[in-house]
C-alpha cells in the first residue's frame, strides 16, 4: 500500500506544480477570472460525472459512500440552502467576476473535450472487468484530490480578497479544498475520515488489497488517466503565462 501511496503523492505534486497552477499569484486580473469563468464549466459537470459513476457501480458499499458524497452537493432538500454550485457562483462574484461574464462566457473546445474526456473516463472505466475499483479510484482522484490541489492552488491567490476581518468568507473554494483532501495514507484511512477521499479510501484499499497485481496497475492507470484530463484542461491557459513572460 505504501508503494501506491508513493505513486499517488507524485501524481499529485506533479499536478501541483502545473505551470498555470503553479504561477496562478502572477496571472493578469483578467486571464485568472478566465480561469475561473472556464473552470466552473467543470464544476457544472461534477454532479452528472458523479451520477454516471453510480450508474455504473456495483459494489453496494461504494455506492452509498458515493451516493452520500453526491447529496452533499445539495444540503437542503426544502431549498432555503444553496447549493454547492451557488456557493461557487457567489465566491466568483466576490471575486470580482461579473454576471455579464458568468451570463456570456461559453465553455471552450478545450473545456469542452476536459468535459468529454471526463465522461469517456468513467464510461470506459465501468466497462473493465475491475470497474468498481476503477470507478472508485476516479471518483476519488479526479473527483476529491486533484479538484483540492487545485483549489489549494487558486486561494493562494484568492484568501486575502475572500477574508476580511479575519473571516474566511469563502463558501465554495476553501471548504472544497479542505474536505476534497487526502488527508490520510490508503493504508490508514477509516471509517471515521471525515474528507471525502478518505471516505472513500476504506472501500478502495479492500478491492486494492483484494485484488492483486491486476488491481494495482488498474489503479495506476485510473489515477493516470485522471490527471491528463485536468492537465489537458489547466495546459489551455499556458499562453497567459507566456503573455506575462513566465
Amino acid at each position: 500500500m505504501q508503494e501506491l501511496d508513493t505513486f499517488e503523492d507524485e501524481l499529485i505534486e506533479q499536478y501541483r506544480h502545473h505551470p498555470v497552477l503553479a504561477n496562478i499569484g502572477r496571472l493578469p486580473e483578467e486571464d485568472f477570472a478566465a480561469i475561473l469563468l472556464q473552470r466552473r464549466f467543470l464544476s457544472l459537470a461534477f454532479t452528472p460525472a458523479y451520477d454516471l459513476a453510480i450508474d455504473l457501480l456495483q459494489d453496494e458499499v461504494g455506492l452509498r459512500i458515493a451516493r452520500v458524497i453526491l447529496r452533499e452537493e445539495y444540503p437542503d432538500s426544502r431549498g432555503y440552502t444553496h447549493s454547492h454550485r451557488e456557493d461557487m457562483t457567489g465566491d466568483m462574484l466576490r471575486l470580482g467576476v461579473s454576471r455579464h461574464d458568468l451570463v456570456h462566457t461559453r465553455p471552450t473546445a478545450a473545456t469542452k473535450g476536459a468535459i468529454d474526456a471526463t465522461f469517456d473516463l468513467i464510461a470506459e472505466a465501468g466497462a473493465h472487468d475491475a470497474s468498481d475499483l476503477r470507478l472508485l479510484t476516479i471518483l476519488r482522484f479526479w473527483g476529491e484530490i486533484l479538484v483540492s490541489v487545485e483549489y489549494g492552488r487558486l486561494w493562494e491567490r484568492m484568501g486575502p480578497l475572500l477574508t476580511q476581518e479575519g473571516e474566511n468568507r469563502s463558501r465554495f473554494y476553501y471548504p472544497h479544498y479542505k474536505h476534497d483532501a487526502k488527508a490520510r495514507s490508503l493504508a490508514t484511512a477509516g471509517l471515521l475520515s471525515v474528507t471525502h477521499p478518505d471516505r472513500l479510501a476504506t472501500r478502495l484499499r479492500e478491492f486494492l488489497v483484494n485484488g492483486g497485481e491486476g488491481a494495482v496497475d488498474s489503479f495506476k492507470e485510473a489515477e493516470r488517466r485522471s490527471l491528463q484530463v485536468k492537465v489537458s484542461f489547466y495546459d489551455q491557459f499556458l499562453p497567459a503565462l507566456e503573455r506575462v513572460g513566465i
